[in-house]
Formats: C-alpha cells, sequence, structure tokens
C-alpha cells in the first residue's frame, strides 16, 4: 500500500465534500474545485476526514493511483481552504510587468509587449512594477485555488523570457536560483 495514500485528509472547518459517482467536488472559502477519481481507487468522508481506498494493494499501478488520487485529493482540499501562492520576480534593465483588461503585460526585451490572458481562477498582484537596474527586480504574485492551473500558468509566464545564465536577465521564480556563468574573458594580444 502507499505510504501517501494510507494518511487520511483532515478536512477543516468550512470545507464541504460531496460525491455522485467517481466526481468528488470539494466547496470552501475560496471556491470550488472537482475531480474525478481513479476506478482504481476509491475516497470515502469518514468523519472530518477523506480516507482514500484501494481495491488491489498488491498491483504497482494501484499502488501508484493510490498515492497520486490522495495528493490530488488534498490539494483541492488545501486550495479551497487557503489557496497556493507563487511568486515572480523578472530581473533586466528596462524590464517591466502590468495587469491591463483581464491580460499580463510583459516588456521583456522583445521590440513589443508580450500579452497572455490571466485564467479566471488566478490573481495577480503585482508588488514591484518595473525593475531598477539589474539589482532590483520587479515581483508580482500568482494565487488562486487550483493548483495545476496556477502552476501552468506560472510555467508559462517564464516561458516568455526564462533567466539566461550570464547576467541573469529573464522571469523567474523567487524560490529559483540560477546557476550563472563566467563571461568570456579578455584575452592578452600576442
Amino acid at each position: 500500500m502507499s505510504r501517501i495514500g494510507k494518511k487520511p485528509i483532515v478536512i477543516p472547518g468550512g470545507v464541504k465534500i460531496e460525491q455522485q459517482g467517481r466526481m468528488v467536488k470539494v466547496t470552501g472559502p475560496k471556491g470550488t474545485l472537482q475531480m474525478d477519481c481513479h476506478p482504481m481507487v476509491s475516497m470515502k468522508v469518514e468523519g472530518n476526514a477523506l480516507v482514500v481506498s484501494n481495491a488491489g494493494a498488491d498491483d504497482r499501478q494501484h499502488r501508484a493511483m493510490h498515492g497520486t488520487m490522495r495528493a490530488l485529493a488534498n490539494n483541492l482540499i488545501v486550495g479551497v481552504s487557503q489557496g497556493f501562492v507563487r511568486e515572480m520576480k523578472v530581473f533586466g534593465t528596462g524590464y517591466n510587468i502590468k495587469e491591463q483588461g483581464g491580460k499580463l503585460v510583459l516588456q521583456v526585451g522583445f521590440c513589443h509587449p508580450i500579452e497572455m490572458r490571466i485564467p479566471k481562477s488566478v490573481k495577480v498582484e503585482i508588488k514591484v512594477a518595473a525593475t531598477k537596474g539589474n539589482d532590483v527586480p520587479a515581483v508580482f504574485t500568482l494565487s488562486g485555488p487550483d493548483k495545476h492551473e496556477l502552476g501552468q500558468f506560472a510555467a508559462n509566464v517564464r516561458r516568455v523570457r526564462p533567466p539566461e545564465p550570464y547576467q541573469g536577465k529573464g522571469i523567474r521564480y523567487a524560490d529559483e536560483h540560477v546557476i550563472r556563468k563566467v563571461g568570456k574573458a579578455l584575452g592578452s594580444g600576442g
């Protein structure tokens, strides 16, 4: 049996779980999320906990789906009760960001601004709109209840201008460490 799958998920106050067949719907203060449970795994509410059980405990794929479904159900419950946050930074002279008409507008060294539609469940909060030299970055946070959608949007934003290794310019996650390379050394003429 999966070690993670065996742990019951404690349901916090204010969160309601409904089941219709294999579909699990979770409602809380941050919104409503739903997912389809895999046929190999079943979920039941017992008291104030959600228990994920597995019929074929000895099969490798059953064990894998057991832990995966438990983790996905936990993400739903955490998302509707607390939400998820992803902080990002933009390094580079003259780079800036702004939110305009439901789109995130990025000026990151191209001859034109890059516009990205913000998903409905994701909220953007811009803390520092423009970079100040190469040392002080523009900072913004993405937040929302759906971990998958939030992570995918953050990855799409980062993909516009990933950090380059020589000067560190680009868009990166706040907790990301960029390994810097040394540029070409000026050789002595001979």
